[in-house]
């Protein structure tokens, strides 16, 4: 399993992001390339990280910008670290993105100043097109999730709420307690960023801090939240809350999904998650569930076999 955190970075690191984009033509796999026209080299979809990004989201939308493709983020592939001059280190972050038949054609790309051509080529020769080691590893790790049979992945991410009002600072219910203003600035900072793995249905606990922190993503995807008490904070502290079956339906859709909760509650949700996928227990779990306000982690699982285990987990953490 891979497991990775995006939160804390190297101030003197230069930050990008991009993808290994694949796709099936007539059952066979193959990758895209691109041909820069000012480097003249051949490599992966990738860029820098704009002020105030988080890496998924970059991820996305340097693809999108390089290409005309419009992905969702599958699974982690690696990352990639190289210096530029003058000794200044580039750290790359890379995951594996399905484009569908849909996104492709609806790509406005033409031959411009920095990409000269866009190219479907299978892994071999992708192998010998790629201009750099460094993009070759990461290949190696898309390859290994080929050969694993679990390419074809979807999310479920857990999202701790942003930041609300103090306990000592509200004199009504503990759920009846909203966001700070820094709460409401985290909760429309990480809409792009979920929206990279491709959330089609939000769950949230009822308390009044998590309907708010999912507010501005469900008005992005124009979608209704299913708000539950079965996740919130009194139902834990009073020990009816359900986790399992919260988790169980989710694994069962198939379908990429988003679940807003409270802190003390996220172990639950990330053990249930661990059980019903059949997955093995570890320090793993209490890494991606001790989340900062506003922080996210997102497990994938197989498509077609989401019994087999949680095939990678990924934390994301506000720069706000």
């Amino acid at each position: 399993m891979i497991t990775t955190a995006l939160g804390m970075r190297d101030d003197k690191a230069v930050y990008a992001a991009g993808a290994v984009v694949w796709r099936l033509v007539e059952g066979k796999l193959r990758v895209l390339l691109i041909h820069r026209t000012k480097y003249r080299d051949v490599t992966l979809p990738k860029g820098k990280v704009d002020p105030g990004e988080m890496l998924a989201q970059t991820a996305v939308r340097e693809v999108h910008e390089e290409t005309g493709i419009r992905v969702f983020l599958g699974v982690p592939v690696g990352v990639s670290r190289y210096f530029m001059r003058p000794k200044r280190q580039k750290v790359v972050h890379y995951w594996a993105a399905e484009a569908t038949d849909e996104a492709i054609r609806s790509s406005t790309f033409v031959p411009n100043s920095e990409i000269a051509a866009l190219e479907w080529v299978s892994l071999k020769k992708a192998r010998k097109c790629l201009s750099y080691p460094v993009d070759l590893e990461i290949l190696d790790e898309f390859e290994r999730l080929v050969d694993d049979g679990v390419l074809r992945t979807f999310p479920i991410i857990v999202l701790r709420h942003a930041k609300a009002i103090g306990r000592s600072d509200w004199e009504m219910s503990d759920a009846s307690r909203p966001l700070t203003e820094r709460g409401k600035k985290q909760a429309a900072a990480i809409v792009a960023p979920l929206r990279a793995f491709g959330v089609r249905k939000i769950i949230t606990s009822d308390a009044v801090r998590c309907v708010e922190t999912i507010t501005p993503l469900a008005k992005a995807l124009d979608r209704k939240p299913v708000e539950t008490g079965r996740i919130s904070q009194d139902a834990w502290e009073e020990g009816r809350s359900d986790a399992r079956a919260v988790i169980g339906k989710r694994v069962r859709s198939g379908k990429p999904a988003l679940l807003c909760s409270h802190g003390p509650v996220l172990p639950d949700l990330l053990t249930e998650l661990a059980l019903a996928t059949g997955t093995m227990h570890g320090s793993y779990l209490g890494s991606a569930s001790a989340l900062e306000v506003a922080a996210f982690s997102v497990a994938h699982l197989s498509a077609t076999n989401p019994g087999s285990g949680i095939i990678s987990i990924e934390t994301h953490v506000p720069k706000l």
